[in-house]
C-alpha cells in the first residue's frame, strides 16, 4: 500500500466529512417528522430550555443522539467502504486505529 498523499488525506475530509454531515441532516429531518408524528408535537427547538418538561428534554435528547448518531456511524463505514473499493486501501487515518 501507498503513502498517503496530501491529497488523499484531503479528498477523505471532503468525502467522509460529507457523507456524515449528509447522514445527520437527513436523520434530523427523519427525527423531527417522526417525533411530530407520534407525540402530535413539534420536537423541542432547545431541549436545555427550562420550559421544556424534563420527560420530553431527556426523551429527545436519548432519541436524537441514537438516531444521528448511528446514521452518521453508518454514513462513515460506507464512505469508507467507497474509498477502499475505489482505492485498494483504507481512507487516511483509518489505519492508524486499532
Amino acid at each position: 500500500m501507498s503513502e498517503d498523499t496530501i491529497s488523499d488525506k484531503l479528498i477523505w475530509k471532503v468525502v467522509g466529512g460529507g457523507a456524515v454531515a449528509a447522514a445527520a441532516f437527513v436523520a434530523k429531518k427523519s427525527l423531527d417528522g417522526s417525533w411530530r408524528a407520534v407525540t402530535g408535537n413539534p420536537p423541542p427547538n432547545n431541549p436545555e430550555d427550562p420550559d421544556v418538561a424534563w420527560k420530553e428534554a431527556i426523551g429527545f435528547a436519548l432519541l436524537s443522539g441514537a438516531v444521528i448518531g448511528l446514521a452518521q456511524l453508518l454514513a462513515a463505514r460506507n464512505a469508507a467502504k467507497y474509498w477502499r473499493k475505489r482505492k485498494g486501501a483504507l481512507p487516511p487515518g483509518l489505519r492508524d486505529v486499532g
